[in-house]
Formats: C-alpha cells, structure tokens, sequence
C-alpha cells in the first residue's frame, strides 16, 4: 500500500515587507498518525486574517512567531478522518488551529485547540460570523466602545471581515454607522449589504469633509482596522469623552518596523478627553457564549449579513494573505483546500 501523504506550507523567509515567492514554501510529508488523546483532520478550509502576517516577523507581539521550517500557523476548518479522543469522533466536524497543511493533528481544549462545529451552522462559519471575525466586531463594539442608540461611529475597514460586522452590530445597537474603504465597489457593499448609514472612499473622498459632515459634533465611537492616515483623520474628528477602540493597522502592513509608528496628532485624546484602547478577542473568552448566542440571533433574523472573499487551493493560501494588504478581498478571506464530498 502506498504511503499516504500529507502537503503542507512551511516559513521558508522572514519577509522585510509584502510577502513574495520565497516567503514560503510547500512540501510533501508522510500523513501524520494521531497518538492517544488526538484526532488527525482533514482540513477544508482556511481562514486568513492580517495578523498571520505579525506572526511572520522575528519578533514576538501577543504571541511567539512562528519558526523557520514550521508549517504556517492558522485557523481552520476540517472533518476527524481517525480518533483516539472520545470527544473528537471520526465524522465530526472541528475548527480551531489547524495551520496550511491538508491534514492536521488535533487535540481539544486550550487557545490551539480545537471544538466541534455546533450542530445545525455551516462549518466555515465558524470562520466568520461564529469564530474570530464575530467574536472580535461583537467584543469591540459592545464592551470595548459600549456602542448606545447617541453614538456616531466610525469603522475603518468596513468591508472586511471584523468591520463589516462591527458596523452592522453598531447599527443594530441603535447608533448612526460610517465606514471608510478603499474602492467604490467596496463602498457600495457596506451601503447596500452591509446596510451603514454611510460609506467613504479614502482613495476619492475627502475623508476629513465627510467625518465632518456625518457627525458635525464630533465621533463618539471609532472601531479602527487601519491606523496610519485614517486613524488621524478620525481623531482630528473626536467628539469629547470619546472612545477608539484598536483592533488591527492593516496600513502598516504589519512589517517589524510598521510596528513603531502612531498618530502623529495624539493629543487630540487629551484635547478631547478620549479614551483610546486596543484589545484581543480572547481575552473576552468569558463573553463567547453570549456574543455567539446574539449573533446566532441577527444571523437568523438576516439582520447581520457578511461577504466572503474564496481562493481555491492550499498552494494560494500565501496569495491570499497578502490580498489583505493590497485590497484584494472583500470581506472574509477563506482558502478552499477541499471541495466537500
């Protein structure tokens, strides 16, 4: 009998900035054999957020980087093919941290674990709505910025995968959304599907004039994907007492040295007696059940509504993390490895 093969993409280079054809590479190893207490996965899909590309420089920031020659750490998707766990039987569907490879070894429990796909949802939803991208827009929105019915708020990077659904879940808390993208085709996405009251082409409008005009008194609320210019712009435009929660830089590129730069105009906190604070989904893990059962309601409702951004092929998943830097995707990123069968 043939021996079974498992591919999977490894850290080949540390990238100075975007990531290039030498930054990984692919290789073909024997198909791993779970031991007592693991399940191996056949992975489906992938989930590709920005900050995989923190996990490419040398240094740490909320965790240690991922090593030379490892497989690229990530989320996703997969269906247990051989167990010697009990709570991971052959047949159940599990997401958690797979890493880019087509077959993963799993264990349950702890941040790299992994968990059953709850009956009744879409497995790759537990990629978006159900997983990280969810968790991360309910927790800013509801208990960074506490979001209530007199806020005006902005989101920057409003058609990807967190801050679509933090406008939208601002929205459904009763305030007044404007969201700033990169592209009129984006633009008409979060207007029309992702249903914000407002939407601002960075690359075309005049950003300071349409924060301006939208809350005249100033922002109460900004949940923030980008920094860099557009973080100024909104802090120019801070009602007082206002707060900013940081999710993410995608401006920066999150290069090691992208790390180092901030708002040039920080006083504006002061000025405005602001509160600025950046925050990490996992640290909420007290809230899931209750984030995830609101959730589950809007999306039942089709209140709550998401784009998904596909690439086909475990070989592309590369390509499609760097497609979060130039602008490519809309909404949540996801590398199919696998058609279901």
């Amino acid at each position: 009998m043939p021996v079974q093969t498992c591919r999977r993409i490894i850290l080949r280079d540390r990238p100075a900035a975007a990531i290039t054809a030498t930054t990984f590479a692919t290789e073909t190893v024997p198909r791993p054999v779970p031991a007592d207490g693991e399940a191996l996965v056949e992975v489906f899909w992938l989930g590709i957020d920005a900050t995989q590309r923190t996990w490419l420089n040398s240094g740490p920031t909320y965790i240690q980087p991922v090593d030379i020659g490892a497989v690229m750490r990530g989320s996703g998707v997969g269906r247990v093919i051989e167990s010697r766990n009990p709570e991971l039987p052959e047949g159940q569907w599990v997401y958690g941290e797979l890493g880019w490879q087509e077959y993963a070894i799993a264990r349950t429990g702890g941040l790299f674990g992994v968990n059953p796909v709850p009956p009744g949802i879409e497995p790759r939803h537990t990629l978006t709505v159900f997983g990280v991208s969810g968790l991360t827009a309910y927790i800013g929105v509801a208990e960074i910025l506490r979001v209530a019915e007199s806020d005006a708020v902005l989101v920057t990077g409003a058609a990807g995968s967190v801050g679509s659904l933090a406008g939208q879940i601002a929205r459904l808390a009763g305030a007044r959304v404007i969201g700033t993208v990169g592209s009129d085709r984006k633009t008409d996405w979060v207007r029309e599907t992702a249903r914000f009251d407002a939407c601002l082409n960075y690359r075309t409008d005049d950003v300071r004039a349409g924060l301006r005009d939208f809350a005249p008194d100033g922002l109460t609320a900004v949940f923030d994907n980008i920094g860099g210019v557009l973080l100024e712009r909104a802090l120019d435009n801070l009602a007082v007492h206002a707060r900013v929660a940081l999710c993410g830089s995608i401006s920066s590129g999150y290069t090691a040295e992208g790390y180092g730069t901030g708002p040039a105009n920080y006083m504006q906190l002061a000025f405005r007696r602001a509160r600025m604070e950046g925050f990490l989904f996992f640290d909420h893990a007290a809230m899931f059940p209750a984030a995830l059962n609101r959730l589950a309601g809007w999306v039942s409702t089709g209140d709550l509504r998401w784009a998904e951004d596909i690439v086909d092929g475990l070989e592309n998943a590369p390509a499609a993390l760097q497609r979060l830097f130039d602008g490519s995707n809309l909404g949540k990123q996801l590398v199919r490895v696998r058609a279901a069968q």
